[in-house]
């Protein structure tokens, strides 16, 4: 395989310059200002020391830039991969001691090294086994138990838990205690925030500025939050009245370091790391196909996996956790005009700079003002309308959707998500266990067969053609049996049946001693079994078994063609419809063709 496959930098490097160079700059000066306090936050949120934040958003943004193959996606910590690691480790260790933080890096590595696997080995299809309603539950409960898990920062008091089951009553028994010099940093600095998100922009074009110009500065609404609360608690002197700051920030970039590297914590991280890195990537190649489509750019799946790998192996020997892309990161990286992953350069190097230069002025930063910069960064990603949308269409995955949510909510985000992709699974076999099967007629004056509940159709008297709508397995292959026995019984006049198979897209080994036992059952009772419309993956199948020699029927290109076969009255309309003639039934009341 060549070696542009697995550099994709190679591709965009040789055509970029000085233009790319500064747009990409712009951007990167715009994320570095949103990332600086998210990095923060995220850290604190993972139960990690601030600073380590800010270490994972350095190298990780170096390797993604060589292997990943998003020109706007941005790598860092995001909130909902930082709950992860806090749910994995805050059983094992207390939060921010060196036992948390050494497994913190080994779980970024152990991220790392299957996510770089799963790129060698080309097994990004697991990703796929979280559906949609799954990962949107997910998000939108870890947005709302990241949002109340927050609040013992804004209130000044200490609470522990995974779940709001142990968060709540916690949170209520301490509400006496509350600290309210922290209480007020808190709401003051949430309520600015809010605002800014909304309202900033719009005020900021009122005085006229132009509306990028607004926007980019609306998005540093968290850092001048950050400077006013540094400075009050300076001013006032609030670290000693009982506020809690951030404290000392060790200065200068993180030093390469071997994570902890004990086999025994590792087996035992591994499932959580396996989580991690299945929701980082499905969050990652979501939004990089998203912003990529508005490009008429395109991502390679292998390539993400390889790129936040070793983005996650950069993190875990440069002092940081495991991280991935996000979101609203990634937006504003392609709002604000990032033409290549340089952007992701220029930013670790603006971040770098950051940690050489500014961290001593972070000492007397509130731990309030953190949370609430979490606060409402996770509470955009809350969309219970979703739920709503997805019951309405599909109650199946609904009920998906609505176990994760309460899983991750009442019992824990690992549990959560596992009772979400465990019931997707088993609706999915209870569905396909009974599929759709339809007995089908001509529709007069044309080729085309259609469901006789449904249509105005001609039938033969000794010709039964069923369509079958799923694919042949063994959850359904006892059903199709079950189902032919019952439809013959009905219809003794019946010499020739023809299953339809243009729906079927596999037929594996029980569904094949299934139509083996259902041709010994029809021939018993005077019919033959036919196949039409078979596809030639599936074809192929069957011609590496016997049961098209022993059969003793015929595969038909077409329905038409076998029943212009078997019954060639029927396609001469010589036959009278077994319906009233009428024309197809209106739309409102057809539920599927």
């Amino acid at each position: 395989m060549k070696l542009s496959h697995w550099l994709p930098c190679l591709a965009w490097g040789r055509q970029y310059n000085r233009s790319s160079a500064t747009q990409d700059g712009m951007a990167a000066l715009i994320v570095t200002l949103m990332l600086i306090p998210q990095s923060l936050a995220y850290a604190m949120l993972a139960g990690l020391p601030p600073v380590m934040g800010l270490y994972a958003s350095i190298l990780p943004l170096l390797a993604y830039a060589v292997f990943g193959s998003s020109r706007t996606l941005a790598v860092g910590p995001v909130a909902v991969v930082s709950l992860m690691t806090a749910a994995a480790l805050a059983p094992l260790f207390p939060a921010g001691s060196e036992a948390y933080i050494g497994a913190a890096m080994l779980l970024a590595l152990l991220s790392g090294l299957l996510l770089s696997a799963m790129a060698f080995l080309r097994l990004g299809f697991l990703a796929n086994f979280l559906s949609h309603p799954v990962v949107s539950g997910f998000i939108s409960a870890s947005g709302i138990l990241i949002a109340i898990g927050q609040l013992k920062h804004l209130f000044g008091i200490s609470t522990s838990g995974v779940s709001l089951l142990q968060i709540i009553p916690q949170l209520w028994q301490g509400l006496p205690a509350t600290h309210w010099q922290t209480l007020l940093i808190g709401v003051f600095s949430l309520a600015w925030l809010w605002w800014a998100r909304k309202r900033l922009k719009p005020a900021l074009q009122r005085l006229g500025l132009s509306a990028q110009t607004a926007g980019n500065l609306a998005k540093a609404g968290p850092v001048l939050a950050i400077i006013v609360a540094i400075v009050v608690v300076s001013w006032l002197q609030l670290d000693q009245a009982g506020v809690k700051v951030v404290g000392a920030i060790p200065q200068g970039l993180p030093a390469l370091a071997l994570p902890t590297l004990d086999l025994e914590l590792a087996i035992q991280l591994l499932p959580a790391a396996l989580l991690i890195s299945l929701v980082g990537f499905v969050e990652s190649v979501s939004v990089g196909q998203t912003l990529a489509a508005k490009r008429r750019q395109r991502i390679e799946p292998d390539n993400e996996l390889l790129g936040l790998g070793t983005a996650n192996l950069s993190a875990a020997f440069s002092g940081g956790f495991p991280i991935t892309g996000g979101f609203a990161r990634s937006v504003v990286n392609y709002d604000a005009g990032a033409q290549t992953p340089m952007a992701g350069v220029f930013t670790a190097m603006g971040i770098a700079l950051s940690v050489m230069l500014l961290t001593p002025l972070l000492h007397n930063l509130p731990h309030a003002v953190l949370a609430a910069t979490i606060i409402v960064a996770v509470l955009s990603l809350v969309d219970l309308g979703s739920l709503r949308r997805t019951w309405r269409y599909s109650p199946q995955d609904g009920a998906a959707q609505l176990a994760t949510l309460l899983g991750v909510l009442l019992i824990g985000v690992g549990a959560g998500i596992l009772i979400g992709v465990g019931l997707s699974l088993l609706l999915f076999l209870w569905r396909t266990s009974q599929p759709h099967m339809a007995v089908v007629g001509q529709v007069p004056g044309s080729e085309h067969f259609r469901n006789i509940e449904r249509f105005a159709v001609v039938e033969s008297p000794s010709v039964l053609s069923v369509r079958v709508d799923e694919s042949l397995y063994f959850p359904n292959a006892r059903y199709l049996e079950d189902r032919i026995s019952e439809l013959i019984a009905t219809r003794p006049q019946v010499r020739h049946l023809v299953l339809m198979c243009s729906g079927v897209n596999l037929i594996d080994a029980s569904a094949l001693d299934s139509l083996e036992t259902i041709v010994e059952r029809l021939q018993t009772a005077g019919v033959q079994l036919h196949l039409s419309e078979v596809k030639g993956p599936v074809m192929d199948q069957l011609r590496r078994s016997t049961f098209l020699e022993s059969f003793g029927g015929q595969v038909f290109i077409s329905q038409f063609e076998a029943l212009k076969t078997l019954a060639p009255q029927v396609t001469q309309h010589t036959l009278r419809p077994v319906n009233p003639p009428a024309t197809a039934q209106p739309a409102a009341h057809r539920k599927s063709l």
